[in-house]
């Protein structure tokens, strides 16, 4: 199992952010003044260390008489103070820790001639050594070394502790830092986001169906032109669904206007129809051709405006349920005697399942997926009745090719032709896309997909909270 330490959400990243962002500007700006502090401390300390042990040294070498004995090595020590090592050629004056002194100081101090300062750490303390020759003075002047070399060594142990209450300070600093750093930081990411929230609370309506939702913008930076663009993108949003709306509605319209003039001049052409289908019989073939043809194609016009007249109530919301108590078997079973499918047909069917449903709107879903699979599938058909304690199922599969990735998202679509090439079929285009609407009616659902082994498979679903026992 892996963990993440990221922050989620742009609250928490932006606070996150400015708080690391002031401490360690805070860190680095109190470790570099303790660095300065540290560096200035110990840097003065050597120099007041360092001129101390000049003036010493100048105030004692005028009483010494050159070459000095092992006497006058003695006084130079105890003049300079303990942890002093004096030499001259062979002799030396040591006490305390002058043993600390390296020969690479002495080596320093004998070829620079002049007093050579440097830090140590040894015996877990920090020491300074100073190295330093005594020189003469001649008569005209010139300055010569006497051979005389004084080293002091010096304990900074009191000056380390002072390094280290600076770098204390500035830890607690960093650490208080912290606290008001986290305050700024929310009411900054509170400022920030404010225009966000606001925008993802226009961005919510706006998917919710409210187009009229808008944002103010708030000042002249990046997030109130994003705003802008926002509120035009809604406008324009806004505009486009409305010019849609109205041509929908225009469409729906015109559809039920047509299919609703139609229905009088299609009464009276279907009854000239029924008598010409009747002297056919006598007709030469050509001429018994061309009726049959004009039967055929009447018959397909009727049911395109009945179809047009449906789809149209339900887009107006006028469509209703006629509810009764139905036995879903012997409705399934009626609806495929009455086109003489009954023999066609596989029928398996649950005992018993009765529910309270539209019995004509439910005719109407079968006959349109039984018709389709003869039409697009190949026998057997079966047809089969199951039943949950949810719901009660209408199963329709056929032994045909099946329904294609390409075709299978758009089955229900109104007027969807799966083959292009083939403009002229015995329905109207629209038997699923209203089995689909009796189905929400019902406030059931009607789904496609494929079998296994091939073949479509189109499944009516009725939620059992319709149902009566």
């Amino acid at each position: 199992m892996s963990w993440t330490l990221r922050p989620r959400g742009l609250r928490a990243r932006l606070v996150v952010a400015f708080v690391l962002v002031t401490v360690a500007g805070a860190t680095a700006a109190a470790w570099s003044s303790a660095r300065s502090a540290s560096t200035a401390l110990v840097t003065s300390n050597q120099q007041r260390l360092t001129a101390s042990t000049a003036d010493q040294l100048a105030a004692i070498t005028p009483e010494l008489s050159y070459p000095p004995d092992q006497a006058a090595l003695d006084r130079i020590r105890i003049a300079v103070g303990e942890n002093t090592l004096v030499t001259f050629r062979g002799m030396q004056s040591a006490d305390g820790a002058a043993g600390l002194v390296p020969g690479t100081l002495r080596t320093a101090v004998q070829e620079q001639r002049q007093m050579v300062a440097q830090r140590i750490t040894a015996e877990g303390k920090p020491w300074l050594l100073i190295g330093t020759p005594i020189m003469t003075t001649a008569v005209n002047g010139s300055r010569t070394p006497s051979g005389i070399e004084v080293y002091s060594v010096r304990d900074l142990t009191a000056v380390e502790q002072e390094i280290d209450s600076l770098t204390r300070t500035a830890v607690a600093t960093s650490a208080l830092a912290l606290l008001p750093a986290v305050f700024l930081a929310l009411l900054a990411a509170r400022s920030v986001l404010r225009p966000v929230r606001d925008l993802r609370d226009t961005a919510r309506r706006l998917a919710d169906g409210d187009l009229s939702a808008r944002t103010a913008p708030q000042g002249a930076d990046e997030l109130a032109a994003l705003t802008d663009t926002v509120n035009e993108m809604a406008a324009s949003l806004q505009d486009s669904m409305v010019t849609m709306q109205r041509m929908q509605s225009d469409a729906r319209r015109f559809a039920a206007d047509v299919s609703h003039e139609l229905r009088t001049p299609l009464s009276t052409l279907t009854a000239v129809v029924e008598v010409l289908a009747g002297t056919t019989a006598g007709m030469e073939p050509d001429a018994r051709e061309s009726a049959e043809l004009a039967v055929t194609e009447t018959e397909r016009l009727v049911r395109l405006v009945e179809d047009l007249m449906e789809v149209s109530r339900f887009d107006a919301g006028t469509a209703g349920l006629r509810l009764e108590e139905t036995n879903l078997a012997d409705a399934v079973r009626d609806c495929l005697r009455a086109r003489n499918w009954l023999d066609q047909v596989d029928l398996v069917a649950a005992d018993n399942v009765v529910l309270r449903c539209d019995r004509r709107r439910l005719d109407v879903i079968v006959a349109n997926l039984v018709g389709n699979a003869f039409r697009h599938g190949e026998p057997p058909v079966l047809v089969r009745i199951s039943v949950t304690q949810e719901e009660a199922a209408v199963e329709v599969t056929d032994n045909g090719p099946g329904l294609s990735e390409m075709v299978l998202p758009h089955v229900f679509d109104r007027f969807y032709k799966a083959d292009a090439a083939r403009t002229r079929t015995p329905g109207s285009g629209l038997g699923l896309a209203i089995a689909l609407e009796n189905a929400r009616l019902h406030s059931g659902d009607l789904t496609a997909s494929n079998n296994a082994h091939g073949g479509a498979r189109f499944t009516l679903l009725l939620p059992r909270g319709l149902e009566k026992l």
